[in-house]
């Protein structure tokens, strides 16, 4: 007889990007448009700085939370942003995933719900599942991927203990605007919700006068954790190197979870992120802001309706005038077209699909024009 596994990720499919990735992959000459991951490499001077901590053999166990060194430099390049948090009111995590997942599992009990404004990136999911609570999606399309305060209400019921905000978002590339930013502080403090700040994209914004909600909210501050990470601005997707901000209270106990989980960052990596954070990420985010252009203009031409990114590296095209589904559109958009897109169900978004621009601009173009055959293609049968 089969012995039981966790039943609450017995549920849970693989990673619908991997998936339709893996697919592509398989598919001799296929332009990929599926991944976040920037095609540029990691800055030289970052990578110098790892060579030289093995050199000085550090190799060794470092701090649980993180090498002083690095604590001390994170606290000062979050107050330049505006966010006020002390070295010792930090860790540094095993990347966002590892961040979110100490998080969450430190604030759920079984049965806890959590609000994830949809569409969204399904590792929230996962993550609340796993530690045996209950995602309540807020659907967000119709007020143009904003949260609306109404519906943000409606939505929280006597389980709900937390809400997870991602902005720049992923997938859609839209960045919270005031009054959703506003929405989330109020049912914080009418709720007592724990606020979870995904703001891994945060550099990688287009629009000037870019607020986060902990820059917005301080007086949200002691229910409000903020995720971070080295791998989207600085290229680093491979170090997994991220890290967290909370009120001294709650980063206790997310800190137990940390260090059951990874017992810390390797220690041969941490003067490296100290060395990234004074490289110059302005001009990989000028060439995002150079390809959302190209982008949005390709994608009104083939007739996909959108909501403009206002950051990160991802379209969200709509395709429901289509008359096919996302999973389909993506399947056969790779077999037939020879490109690679991810369908909006790996969201919770069926009628879109994903398109990554952090690629090259020669297999962006090709892509692109792919994708416009193959619509004219669907279009005209």
């Amino acid at each position: 007889m089969a012995l039981a596994t966790n039943q609450d990720l017995a549920g849970l499919a693989t990673s619908g990007i991997r998936r339709f990735t893996a697919l592509a992959n398989q598919t001799p000459g296929c332009v990929k448009l599926t991944l976040g991951e920037p095609e540029f490499d990691t800055p030289a001077p970052i990578r110098a700085a790892v060579s030289d901590s093995l050199v000085r053999g550090l190799t060794h166990y470092p701090p649980n939370n993180g090498r002083p060194e690095l604590l001390c430099a994170l606290s000062a390049y979050m107050g330049r942003q505006g966010l006020s948090y002390e070295p010792g009111e930090l860790i540094v995590t095993c990347g966002a995933t590892e961040a979110l997942a100490a998080t969450l599992m430190s604030l759920l009990d079984p049965g806890d719900e959590v609000i994830v404004p949809t569409p969204a990136f399904g590792l929230y999911e996962t993550i609340v599942r796993a530690a045996h609570g209950t995602v309540r999606s807020l659907d967000t399309s119709a007020s143009g991927f904003q949260i609306a305060a109404d519906a943000l209400e409606a939505a929280i019921g006597p389980r709900t203990k937390a809400i997870v905000i991602t902005s720049p978002n992923n997938p859609t590339g839209c960045v919270y605007d005031r009054s959703s930013l506003d929405a989330v502080a109020g049912a914080q403090a009418r709720h007592g919700l724990f606020v979870v700040c995904d703001d891994v994209y945060n550099r990688l914004a287009y629009t000037r006068g870019y607020e986060r909600f902990a820059q917005v909210h301080p007086e949200s501050r002691d229910h409000t954790v903020v995720v971070d990470s080295f791998s989207k601005p600085w290229a680093m997707t491979g170090w997994r190197l991220g890290w967290l901000a909370a009120d001294t209270p709650l980063k206790t106990q997310i800190e137990k979870m940390h260090q059951y989980l990874v017992s810390s960052v390797p220690a041969f990596v941490q003067d490296a992120a100290v060395v990234a954070l004074s490289c110059d990420v302005e001009p990989m985010r000028q060439t995002y802001e150079r390809r959302r252009e190209q982008v949005c203009a390709a994608l009104v031409d083939m007739g996909l309706p959108l909501v403009r990114p206002a950051g990160a590296f991802y379209a969200f095209p709509s395709i429901e005038g289509l008359g096919v589904g996302s999973e389909e559109f993506c399947e056969r958009a790779i077999r037939e077209g020879g490109v690679a897109l991810v369908p909006g169900t790996c969201f919770g978004a069926e009628g879109y699909v994903r398109l990554s621009y952090c690629v090259s601009d020669e297999d962006l173009t090709l892509g692109l024009d792919r994708l416009a055959r193959f619509i004219r293609g669907i279009s005209d049968r």
